[in-house]
């Protein structure tokens, strides 16, 4: 009997006592990547990022084409008399000429530049989104890196629980040989090192997905090597909840293209109310009749198209940018409240997980350790069954898994905080 108890207490000092160390020994055949180096390869090699910086960079080709006069037209004119045939009839006919010209629409003045300066707000707002896309990426490789951390922190974990159970079974089975213990010990130990079976087997299903996951926003093959994190470790957030708020307010991409969509439908009621004056058509004529008899003619013309459709054409054309201006500006608004909202969710999530990884450091775990000594002891002198002592180990183990779980999420909610503020929290 005192052979088995010191088994057992030797097998359990032993794993809890060295579980850390083992943590952090160098067998890994994968080499740990850090997160830096994998958010600048997704920035590199992401095609989401990769469009989405394309299309800013084509809207930004469109101010200067918007805002550029129309291409003139060049005229040839030929007028014959008498005969079909090109430049005959001069000598019968004084009505014969050949003439050329040239015609240019001129929009209303300050049309031009309106039209320029929407196609720049169009294309800060295609900027915006763009950075919007490149943070959404960037925060959903910071989440997948933590969970890999977490998945590989658990496995270690219950590969070394697996190793003890085991220890702890035989040590049952031999007390029970030895008519001391019982046949339910055993059978609830075997039942234990089942569940950890199959808690490894669903951890190593789980870390599959992440890691096809983070393969997937970083553009690598399927294929290619499993990716090895460094060991998670809590990060310290340096702000306020305001000053979150005030960084997001000048930073978010969301905020900020809402901002310039304002602006832009604000610039459309301006043109539309341009399109109430009339553009102009200027043309300029040069005519050539019988040379020998007459002298060559020049005629300048301006057309004004009138805007006589009012009604039914510009005062709906303001209306509709001035609704569109109005609903820019709720949805400015709504989008301000959202970001908040969404930014006050990450703040209490790592404020709160930040407490409770101190309650686990200072106090659960301590405390939970502590139990387990006292019952080693308290079993080992036949003062506990074997059901209080594997009770008191499954303890240890459930908070070990909580604790690298609510640094997991501690992180993650870091990580969603930088997304919508800009800010870098490490």
């Amino acid at each position: 009997m005192k052979l088995s108890s010191a088994w057992i207490l030797a097998s359990l000092l032993f794993v809890i006592g060295a579980r850390s160390a083992r943590a952090q020994e160098t067998g890994s055949p994968a080499q740990p990547v850090k997160l830096a180096d994998l958010l600048t390869e997704a920035e590199r090699n992401n095609p989401q990022i990769l469009a989405a910086r394309h299309g800013w960079q084509s809207a930004q080709q469109v101010p200067t084409q918007v805002s550029t006069l129309p291409d003139p037209q060049f005229v040839f004119q030929h007028v014959s008399v008498g005969s079909p045939r090109p430049f005959a009839g001069y000598t019968n006919s004084d009505f014969a000429y050949v003439g050329l010209g040239i015609s240019q629409d001129l929009p209303y003045p300050g049309k031009l530049r309106l039209r320029g300066e929407i196609a720049k707000k169009d294309a800060d707002v295609t900027q915006q989104k763009y950075e919007s896309v490149r943070r959404a990426i960037l925060a959903g490789v910071k989440m997948a890196y933590f969970q890999l951390g977490y998945l590989a922190k658990q496995q270690t974990t219950l590969e070394e629980d697996g190793q003890l159970l085991q220890q702890v079974e035989q040590a049952a089975e031999a007390r029970y040989r030895n008519g001391i213990g019982n046949q339910q010990d055993v059978l609830q130990a075997q039942l234990e090192r089942t569940k950890l079976l199959r808690e490894i087997t669903t951890n190593q299903l789980e870390a599959g997905k992440v890691q096809a996951e983070i393969k997937l926003l970083l553009y690598r093959t399927q294929s290619s090597s499993d990716i090895e994190t460094t060991e998670l470790s809590e990060t310290a957030a340096a702000y306020t909840y305001d000053q979150l708020l005030a960084a997001a307010k000048m930073n978010n991409p969301e905020i900020a293209g809402a901002q310039k969509m304002v602006e832009r439908q604000g610039l459309q009621v301006d043109l539309a109310k341009k399109d109430f004056y009339p553009d102009f058509n200027l043309q300029y004529m040069w005519q050539r009749t019988d040379p020998a008899q007459f002298r060559a003619y020049y005629a300048v013309t301006l057309g004004v198209r009138i805007p006589i459709y009012r009604g039914r054409r510009q005062q709906p054309e303001l209306a509709q940018a001035e609704a569109d201006q109005r609903r820019a500006r709720s949805e400015h608004e709504a989008q301000t409240q959202q970001i908040a909202f969404l930014l006050r969710q990450q703040f209490l999530g790592a404020e709160k997980s930040a407490e409770l990884l101190k309650i686990y450091r200072e106090g659960l775990i301590p405390q939970a350790r502590a139990e387990l000594q006292a019952g080693m002891a308290a079993y080992q002198s036949n003062r506990q069954d074997f059901q209080a002592l594997l009770a008191s180990f499954l303890d240890v183990l459930k908070l070990d898994e909580e604790y690298w779980q609510t640094l997991s999420e501690h992180e993650t909610a870091l990580a969603q905080i930088e997304a919508v503020t800009g800010l870098s929290l490490r």
